[in-house]
């Protein structure tokens, strides 16, 4: 783990006028895959810094995020089994609306980006909303559409294609920690193409907005 209880002790941030140029990259872990009802377990995050005169994109290690939040009741064995985040840990987590006042203070104004976003903007939205009251006003990016108008010659789609396609190995899939550090690395991979075409981030924005007009395989 990143570090559960970071939330707490140093993980937090407030909004700053460095954040137009830090990024944070997510990954959310669940009870399942339905956007409207399964549970949310855990969130990893990370930060990385964006210098675009030099056009680098650094991942910041030291600027990272990780909670497991409380569960009444543990996910299934079989979800567990995917995931690994035990009965004793689901019920030993961080209480909801603690966790995700946490995950708020360290995104701050950050933009955030995630693979197939979609999911984790639901899922973080839903219960933002249901312990909060509120969601997010960040913007949002997929990593996977990022991928998809750099490299339209490849045809993948999944995490795992697009990193067996650049090479790189995670020990550990389906763990949130592990998977936001691979999509890091799969964003400094396209980072190149994505540094040629843009220059803030609503370039960006629209850069993955046109993977909607790729043609599917």
């Amino acid at each position: 783990m990143i570090g559960g209880w970071r939330a707490w002790f140093g993980g937090a941030r407030t909004a700053s006028r460095a954040d137009s140029e830090r990024w944070v990259a997510l990954d959310v872990e669940t009870s399942g895959l339905d956007v409207r009802r399964d549970r949310l377990l855990a969130i990893a995050a990370i930060g990385l810094q964006v210098d675009w005169p030099r056009q680098r994109l650094q991942v910041r290690l030291g600027d990272s995020f990780e909670v497991v939040l409380r569960q009444q009741e543990a996910s299934s064995r079989d979800n567990i089994l995917l995931h690994g985040i035990g009965v004793q840990s689901q019920r030993n987590g961080i209480e909801p609306v603690a966790a995700l006042e946490a995950f708020e203070a360290y995104v701050a104004q950050a933009p955030l980006l995630a693979f197939h976003s979609a999911f984790d903007e639901a899922l973080i939205g839903r219960h933002l909303k249901q312990h909060l009251g509120r969601r997010l006003a960040n913007p949002w990016v997929d990593i996977e559409h990022l991928c998809a108008a750099t490299h339209p010659q490849v045809r993948a789609r999944s995490l795992d294609e697009w990193m067996a396609h650049f090479g790189i190995v995670c020990p550990q899939r389906h763990q949130a920690a592990a998977d936001t550090l691979a999509e890091c690395e799969l964003l400094q991979r396209v980072w190149p193409r994505v540094a040629a075409e843009c220059r803030d981030w609503r370039a960006v924005q629209r850069l993955a907005a046109q993977r909607r007009w790729l043609p599917q395989s």
